[in-house]
């Protein structure tokens, strides 16, 4: 007689984002986000394999996330999260979150942090990016702008993993109402990636 272990098992991914100030503590938006799985599939593989590539990288921001008719109402575009090009729909800004890349010019306070409660099935991967006075170079000095066109009036963002050619796949895409990035202020976005693991085991 042959013993049979049927195996059911799967992983969950999800993502929340928190754009805030960290100095006033206001919260700017707060709204969970898109997984692009085909790249993360690719991602989670590469990195269990030692592939050399895909871990998270860096933090892309884009001001074609919506659109704003005369009378003021806001349209939302579909994050893209399917197809292996997917792309932000307008990028005009990146910084690279991995503390450990030399490319990161403050790893402090742009990080990657891994966060697990022994015994639980699922582990949280934190990622922190600050924005700071002078970033990004070119921007107005103050938050009052009423063009959303503005390259710094951001409404999407996304993660992008790391690749040696510098064009790191889409792994997660967030569209949200339009915030300006100006002189005056700082802006911290923690973005946190869960990856749960759904397991079963029925034996036959």
């Amino acid at each position: 007689m042959t013993d049979k272990i049927n195996e059911h098992q799967g992983v969950h991914i999800q993502g929340h984002i928190k754009i805030h100030d960290p100095e006033s503590g206001e919260v700017i938006v707060d709204k969970r986000n898109a997984i692009h799985y085909e790249n993360m599939s690719l991602s989670l593989a590469e990195s269990l394999g030692n592939g050399g590539s895909g871990w998270i990288h860096e933090m892309s921001f884009g001001n074609g996330g919506t659109s704003v008719d005369p009378t003021g109402i806001i349209t939302y575009l579909t994050p893209n999260s399917t197809g292996a090009n997917a792309s932000l729909y307008s990028q005009t800004f990146s910084k690279v979150v991995d503390d450990r890349s030399v490319s990161n010019t403050d790893p402090v306070r742009n990080k990657i942090e891994t966060r697990h409660v022994s015994g639980t099935n699922y582990t949280d991967v934190l990622v922190t990016c600050l924005l700071d006075y002078g970033e990004p170079a070119g921007q107005d000095a103050f938050d009052t702008s009423t063009d959303q066109n503005s390259l710094y009036v951001f409404d999407e963002l996304g993660l992008k993993a790391y690749a040696a050619d510098g064009n790191g796949r889409l792994l997660t895409h967030v569209v949200f109402h339009p915030v300006q990035k100006s002189l005056n202020r700082l802006v911290q976005i923690d973005y946190t990636v869960r990856v749960q693991s759904l397991t079963g085991f029925n034996e036959g």
